[in-house]
């Protein structure tokens, strides 16, 4: 038997005043801490009570036993509290990058949620396109749909995101709808960080065609508000259509050519210790991005 559920017991029952007493007080059968109490005394070798029909009393042994076991279930009490409290009260500053439409879109409304659960953690939110070099740049957490090759990092893969090519409706309506790959090099198609290779896949397999148009960008978000305006053509992660740009007037094309997903993954640097702030923000991100997404 379980020597702390031994002491518990009995400390229960010395304190209450016998053995019915401290069943109430500390839950299950009788009968349960009867035979807690009498392991401990077989497993010492010597008897702790002097029981009668009417009351329970302590021998000697028993109260020697007792002015010892007190002070440490005490301790272990208080240690217990210790390290819950130390949970509540979780504080210190954590870095974040993740890129800026995702950020934006996905983990800016979060942040509310997590600051409400633990409001003495200093958030430090960078929101940026290109891709930190998590020592370098000082980052304790980073937020990524691309794929991650880092040597010294931990990846977490929490959720998918499919891809999508999306049009505004005035567009397709002033200048048709695409319906194979190959139309596409007869649009205007709006170029994301020098992508002008779009991936499809078909009856003979996966394929790309080359695309080109009169706007490309470093960021998402200039593509996606220039899709909304009827522009062109843009291919994204599904992801990014929520908020403004989860809008009637931007529908998807193309879907059945379109198998590619991407991961959304929790990047860290690789550490023999992480501190609990660290912990409590990764573990809260997969949880909500998991569900979210």
């Amino acid at each position: 038997m379980d020597k702390f559920h031994e002491m518990t017991a009995f400390v229960a029952v010395v304190e209450s005043g016998g053995f019915s007493a401290a069943t109430r007080r500390i839950g299950g059968a009788q009968s349960s801490v009867s035979k807690a109490v009498g392991a401990l005394e077989k497993r010492l070798g010597v008897q702790l009570f002097h029981r009668s029909t009417r009351s329970v009393t302590l021998t000697d042994h028993g109260r020697r036993y007792y002015e010892r076991t007190k002070p440490l279930l005490e301790e272990l009490e208080q240690a217990d509290g210790e390290l819950m409290n130390t949970a509540l009260d979780i504080s210190g500053p954590v870095r974040i990058a993740t890129s800026s439409t995702f950020g934006r879109l996905q983990v800016l409304p979060l942040i509310p949620e997590l600051l409400a659960r633990y409001p003495k953690i200093q958030l430090d939110l960078h929101l940026s396109d290109g891709v930190s070099d998590l020592l370098a740049d000082g980052v304790d957490l980073a937020i990524r749909i691309s794929p991650v090759q880092h040597s010294d990092a931990v990846i977490k893969r929490v959720a998918t995101t499919s891809l999508v090519c999306v049009g505004a409706r005035r567009y397709f309506e002033q200048h048709g709808t695409p319906l194979r790959p190959e139309d596409l090099v007869h649009h205007n198609c709006l170029i994301y960080n020098n992508m002008t290779d779009w991936h499809f896949s078909g009856p003979q397999g996966n394929f790309s065609v080359s695309v080109s148009g009169n706007l490309s960008s470093n960021t998402v978000e200039t593509i996606l508000s220039a899709v909304r305006a009827g522009v062109g053509i843009g291919m994204f992660n599904r992801a990014s259509l929520v908020g403004e740009f989860q809008h009637p007037d931007i529908v998807t094309v193309l879907d059945t050519f379109i198998v590619a997903s991407r991961d959304i993954s929790l990047v860290w640097p690789r550490r023999r210790f992480i501190p609990a702030r660290l912990r409590v923000v990764t573990e809260f991100f997969a949880a909500q991005l998991a569900e979210k997404i």
